[in-house]
């Protein structure tokens, strides 16, 4: 029996790509809602910034250069620090936008729930940091460089 190599360790999401009919209206609602900040506009796609280290992409339907073509999904999840989730619902509230919490989770983790204006359900979540020690690897990735804007 031979021995298979180790798992490399994974640091999470570092991009999610959406495919929308209306990237102009995506676009407004995560920067303007959620503050999310544009790194790249193509012809075809728009990159926004959502952490240190991670992007959304907002892509126009049709196939990629990698043969990707959009599909529907479940949800997704951005992370999110212990008390930032009341702060956003506040905001959702003020602007008239719909959620569901936040809503607190066996473990004592909350999360938030919203639809973009494409019908995606989007989640923000505080499990990674609410009363967890921080491990070497996760501290090691913290301190890597951001992303920076470029053709913003």
């Amino acid at each position: 029996m031979s021995s298979s190599p180790p798992i490399p360790p994974l640091d999470g999401i570092c991009e999610l790509a959406l495919e929308t009919a209306d990237r102009r209206g995506l676009e407004t609602f995560y920067t303007a809602v959620l503050g999310f900040r544009v790194l790249s506009r193509d012809h075809d796609r728009t990159w926004l910034a959502c952490g240190p280290r991670a992007r959304l992409g907002l892509w126009d339907p049709g196939e990629k250069e990698f043969g990707d073509e959009g599909g529907r999904h479940v949800h997704f999840a951005f992370s999110a620090a212990p008390g930032t989730l009341d702060v956003l619902a506040r905001r959702l509230e003020t602007l008239g936008i719909e959620h569901r919490g936040p809503l607190e989770h066996d473990g004592g983790d909350r999360s938030l729930y919203v639809e973009d204006p494409a019908g995606n359900v989007v989640e923000f979540w505080d499990f990674f940091v609410r009363g967890r020690t921080v491990t070497a690897l996760e501290r090691a990735s913290a301190e890597r460089p951001a992303l920076q804007p470029v053709n913003a």
